[in-house]
């Protein structure tokens, strides 16, 4: 608008220029080449245009956009063209629905899905659906995925593990479904999941008991690992004194009582008067040195 405005200023300044040089008014001829300047000013203005960091312009000219986007910085254009701005930044769209189960319970899911455009795709989606294409495209899109998956899952297991899995398929079916539009989906992260209260509770008592039953299991191991090592433990004391027992003889006993006697005759102590018994005694009678 702006430059329309400038050029019919510069065409209607011109002729006033003219017409006031020709009669020899030279001061309203000057006034005619300031609105000259003003107006060639704003149509120079025009045609460098800046976009924005972490976004592309797509270029429409009277209808007619340009297969090409612009890129972040400063650009030459058409002063006369219109440039819209596409935002190439990872955004998020949140979402809270009630959706079904396999079961057919309703279940209030809390998502956020993350995406963004693709900047080489960016003059498609404008000639296709518009700047507005996140209401057009992807959020019908997303809603009518996000409750397709979630009818294939029961509603315990959105509760467990399975919501990895659950979240995994709702970013690959839409990204088959948006992507070659121009949108990628980075991610479709679950934040909350609601199940009926009556579930919820049936659900926590069967992982309580889940869970005490391991506990038991880890004690009875532990028990019979015990019990293991107790019965390890005696054996080898019967094996040892099974080995002592069988090492010990007569022959090894008397000659053990002479040593003792030799060393007890060469101690220089008191003496000591040892009475054997027995037919194979060793009854000594060991006076003072």
């Amino acid at each position: 608008m702006f430059v329309i405005i400038a050029v019919i200023l510069i065409a209607a300044s011109l002729i006033l220029y003219r017409n006031f040089n020709r009669v020899g008014r030279k001061q309203e001829a000057g006034f005619s080449l300031i609105g000259i300047a003003v107006g060639g000013l704003i149509v120079l203005l025009n045609i460098f245009t800046v976009v924005p960091a972490g976004t592309v312009g797509v270029v429409d000219f009277l209808g007619y956009v340009s297969n090409t986007t612009l890129k972040s910085g400063i650009n030459i254009v058409n002063p006369l063209a219109n440039v819209v701005s596409f935002s190439i930044k990872t955004q998020e769209l949140k979402e809270i629905m009630n959706v079904p189960s396999q079961e057919g319970l309703g279940v209030q899911l809390e998502i956020s899905l993350l995406f963004k455009l693709d900047p080489e795709k960016a003059n498609d989606i404008y000639k296709t659906i518009g700047a507005t294409y996140e209401e057009i495209i992807l959020i019908p899109q997303f809603r009518s995925v996000v409750r397709s998956v979630t009818a294939r899952f029961e509603a315990k297991a959105l509760y467990t593990a399975s919501r990895e899995k659950l979240a995994g398929e709702i970013h690959d079916e839409l990204q088959k479904i948006v992507g070659p539009r121009g949108i990628t989906i980075e991610a479709a992260a679950l934040r909350q999941i609601v199940l009926p209260n009556r579930l919820t509770e049936s659900i926590e008592q069967k992982l309580q008991a889940e869970q005490e039953s391991q506990r038991m299991a880890f004690i009875l191991e532990k028990e019979k690992q015990e019990a293991e090592r107790k019965r390890i433990e005696a054996k080898g004391i019967a094996d040892f004194q099974d080995i002592v027992s069988r090492g010990i003889s007569d022959q090894l006993l008397k000659w053990k009582g002479i040593e003792a006697t030799e060393k007890l005759a060469n101690s220089q102590n008191s003496k000591i008067v040892i009475i054997g018994s027995g037919k194979e005694g060793l009854p000594l009678i060991l006076g003072n040195n």
